[in-house]
């Protein structure tokens, strides 16, 4: 994840002809903090963790980003992420720079009261560099609404009552409607322009997906109800297709129930491997990074990519995609619904107003119409992949604003 990313910024760096020290600024982060926890178990023993947040840049505005527990939670993995979203945000042009962090654990060992003690260490370790005009975390991998609803009570014991240290929480917590619904939300606007572009509409085309869990299934849902076609669903247990188009609301209640769309009655079974390689126009890998990789996407067959996940195409496999012609709609930009409709959360914290659901997706809609004409025009002008010209936005505003506030009166920071 570390290497790609740094491939991609760099990418972008040539466009922008950035000069070395400013590469050096860009890519170094704010703050790393990793912190020792230690919480009793169910057994009256004692749990032993590791957590981290990484905070890249803050020169748009306070930080922002998930917050993963997963055993894969590292110092490197929680860098890339964090500048990632430090990029993201300046795409949508939303006031925040990009944090990223987690736990090193495994939660499935974990029953919910040691989750939430686990939880608030954690808290009581970082309580100092997050908060409501610093860093505000969000639910990522493995993490929710409820785990969102403890730090932000953990936090308030501190600092009185905070409502806007943390987004995605539970709606009777002051959250927002539509936060969940929101990255599947934004991936299907994404893919609805991209259509409007080559002047088809969702009637017109076949979608195969790699992932069903909160964006997957919200992106299917989406989709399935402007009557495209959910051809085939892939998971780590199984995968279940339909050449005449899956009931998206069936697959939902029957995931809902069994956790995997293995078994589902109807459609036929496949190994879920396959499923990126399907015979469709439209294919979203919304699970795991890196799996569009140099040894299969050869063998892709949509026209159109849609990435879902953070990460799912390596530097080879992107390379290979422009050599077919085949359409990336980048992460840094797809799956940014969840952060603009974070922000979204987090105004209605600050103002202590509730906005009603209708006004949140007209937002989002324009959020993300507004970026994805910044970025087709920045692609046209450089002659460059959408990826680039996602990366170059975003790096490019966000040099601007670290210029625009550096207090070095004499620095060589270019202009561009």
């Amino acid at each position: 994840m570390l290497e790609a990313s740094q491939y991609y910024f760099n990418q972008a760096a040539k466009v922008l002809d950035l000069r070395p020290k400013t590469i050096k600024v860009l890519q170094t982060p704010y703050r790393v903090v990793k912190v020792e926890i230690v919480s009793e178990s169910r057994d009256g023993d004692f749990l032993h963790h590791i957590g981290y947040r990484v905070q890249h840049d803050n020169s748009r505005g306070p930080m922002k980003g998930g917050l993963r527990y997963h055993p894969k939670v590292d110092e490197d993995h929680a860098v890339a992420l964090a500048s990632l979203m430090t990029w993201k945000t300046a795409i949508v042009n939303i006031p925040y720079g990009g944090a990223k962090g987690g736990i090193n654990c495994n939660p499935e060992e974990l029953n919910d009261q040691e989750l939430d003690d686990m939880t608030r260490v954690f808290v009581s370790h970082i309580k100092e560099v997050i908060g409501p005009n610093l860093d505000i975390p969000a639910p990522d991998v493995n993490t929710n609404a409820k785990i969102m609803g403890w730090i932000m009570d953990e936090y308030s014991k501190y600092y009185g009552f905070s409502p806007g240290v943390v987004t995605g929480k539970p709606l009777h917590l002051f959250g927002s409607e539509g936060r969940s619904e929101a990255t599947g939300l934004g991936l299907t606007f994404a893919l609805e322009f991209v259509l409007k572009d080559k002047k088809m509409n969702f009637k017109d085309i076949t979608v195969a997906m790699q992932g069903f869990g909160n964006v997957g299934s919200n992106a299917a849902k989406f989709i399935h109800e402007r009557g495209g076609k959910v051809v085939a669903i892939g998971d780590h247990k199984g995968g279940v297709c339909n050449r005449e188009g899956l009931d998206i609301p069936a697959v939902i209640n029957w995931v809902n129930e069994h956790r995997t769309v293995a078994g589902f009655p109807g459609g036929d079974p496949f190994s879920s491997d396959e499923v990126l390689t399907w015979d469709c126009d439209v294919l979203i890998p919304a699970a795991l990074d890196g799996v569009l990789n140099e040894f299969n996407a050869r063998d892709v067959k949509a026209k159109i990519i849609v990435e879902g996940a953070n990460g799912p195409t390596t530097p080879a496999a992107d390379e290979i995609f422009k050599q077919r012609d085949i359409l990336v709609i980048p992460d840094i930009y797809a799956n940014a619904g969840g952060v603009t409709v974070s922000y979204f959360e987090w105004a209605q914290n600050i103002q202590q107003f509730r906005w009603e659901l209708e006004r949140i997706n007209n937002e989002l809609y324009k959020t993300m119409s507004n970026s994805y004409k910044d970025i087709v025009s920045t692609a046209t002008s450089k002659n460059i992949s959408l990826r680039t010209a996602a990366f170059v936005l975003g790096i490019g505003r966000v040099a601007k604003a670290t210029i625009a506030r550096s207090h070095f009166k004499n620095n060589k920071f270019e202009e561009f």
